[in-house]
C-alpha cells in the first residue's frame, strides 16, 4: 500500500513538537508539505494558505490541521470537498454544532474525518481503563495544572471566544476521564475564573458525575509554576489507582503498572492511517461537549488581568 501522504496546516509550537516526529516514527506515513503563514519546514513545499496548498500544492492524500480551532471549521470543508482525507488537532472545533455537518461531508465524499484526543493514546490509559472495569469506582479527583507561559507562549487566540482557555488543557484530562471510566459522565457545576483582559478562563473547577451518582472534582488552572500537574485519581474499592504525567505513569496501590515515556501523536497517526484505508470517520464529541457544558452551567469569576 502507498504511504498516506500528509500535508500540516499551521506550523506552531504543536506541529513542531509533535506533529512531525511522529509522522516520522509512524509507518505508513509520509509528511509532504506545509500550509502556514508564518512559518516553513527546510525541504518541504511551503504554502501560505491551505487554499493555496490544495491549488497549487504537491499530490497529497490528507491534512492535518493544527490551526487554531476558530478556523478549522473552513478549513476542513476546504480539503473534504478537494477530496482529502482531515486529521483535526485537538480541540476538533470552536463550537460542538459546527462538527455534525463536518462528518457527514465527509461521509458523503468517502473521506476520513479523525477528530484526536492525543493524551488517550498515552501508555497508561488503556491498562487504567482495564484495572478499572473489574472495580468499584468510589470518587475521582482530577488536577491538571500548568504554567501557559511554557505551553502557549505569545498565543493569542487560546485566550480569545472559542480558543478554550485553560480547557485547552483540560480537555486532555476529560479525554482520558471518559475513556477510562465504565458510565458516561456529566458535568453538574462549574466555576471560571477570568481574567479581566481575557475572554477565556485561566482556571476551572468542575464537578461531575454519572447516573450512579458517582463524585468526579476536576481542577484546572494555567496558573502552575514549577512542577507542572496532570493527574487524576481514582479511590476504589479495591485501592487507589493514579495517573500521572498526562497518562504516561500509572500506580495502583504502591505497585506502578506503567512507567513510559510520551507516545502519543505516532499512536494518532498509525491510527489516521487505519482509518483512511477504509474511508473511516472518528469522531468523538464528548470531550467537547463537557467543556461547553462547563460553559453553560459555570459561574464567572473575574480574577487578575493576564499579561503574557
Amino acid at each position: 500500500m502507498a504511504e498516506l501522504r500528509v500535508a500540516i496546516v499551521g506550523f506552531g509550537k504543536i506541529a513542531r513538537d509533535q506533529h512531525v516526529p511522529a509522522i516520522k516514527a509512524a509507518e505508513g506515513v509520509t509528511l509532504a508539505a506545509v500550509a502556514s503563514r508564518n512559518a516553513s519546514l527546510p525541504g518541504l513545499p511551503h504554502f501560505s494558505t491551505i487554499e493555496e496548498l490544495l491549488r497549487n500544492g504537491p499530490e497529497i492524500d490528507a491534512v492535518a490541521l493544527c490551526t487554531p480551532p476558530q478556523v478549522r471549521r473552513a478549513q476542513a470543508v476546504a480539503a473534504l470537498k478537494a477530496g482529502k482525507h482531515v486529521m483535526l488537532e485537538k480541540p476538533p472545533g470552536a463550537a460542538v454544532s459546527e462538527l455534525d455537518p463536518l462528518v457527514a461531508l465527509a461521509a458523503a465524499q468517502k473521506r476520513t474525518l479523525f477528530a484526536t484526543w492525543h493524551s488517550r493514546y498515552a501508555p497508561a490509559v488503556e491498562p487504567a481503563r482495564n484495572w478499572l472495569a473489574r472495580r468499584r469506582i468510589k470518587r475521582v479527583k482530577i488536577d491538571w495544572k500548568e504554567d501557559v507561559r511554557v505551553w502557549h507562549p505569545g498565543q493569542a487566540w487560546i485566550w480569545e471566544p472559542g480558543g478554550l482557555g485553560v480547557f485547552d488543557p483540560g480537555i486532555n484530562a476529560l479525554s482520558i476521564l471518559t475513556r477510562i471510566l465504565p458510565e458516561p459522565v456529566f458535568v453538574t457545576s462549574a466555576e471560571l475564573s477570568f481574567p479581566s483582559n481575557r475572554a477565556a478562563p485561566i482556571a476551572a473547577n468542575l464537578a461531575l458525575t454519572d447516573t450512579g451518582g458517582l463524585p468526579i472534582a476536576a481542577e484546572f488552572d494555567f496558573r502552575q509554576t514549577g512542577p507542572q500537574s496532570w493527574d487524576i485519581v481514582v479511590d476504589t474499592d479495591d485501592g487507589r489507582l493514579k495517573l500521572s504525567s498526562g497518562g504516561a505513569r500509572l500506580v495502583a496501590g504502591d505497585e506502578v503498572l506503567v512507567d513510559e515515556k510520551e507516545a502519543e501523536y505516532p499512536g494518532l497517526y498509525r491510527r489516521f492511517v487505519e482509518l483512511t484505508a477504509h474511508g473511516a470517520i472518528d469522531v468523538d464529541l464528548v470531550p467537547l461537549r463537557l467543556v461547553a457544558d462547563a460553559f453553560l452551567l459555570g459561574s464567572r469569576r473575574i480574577v487578575e488581568p493576564f499579561e503574557d
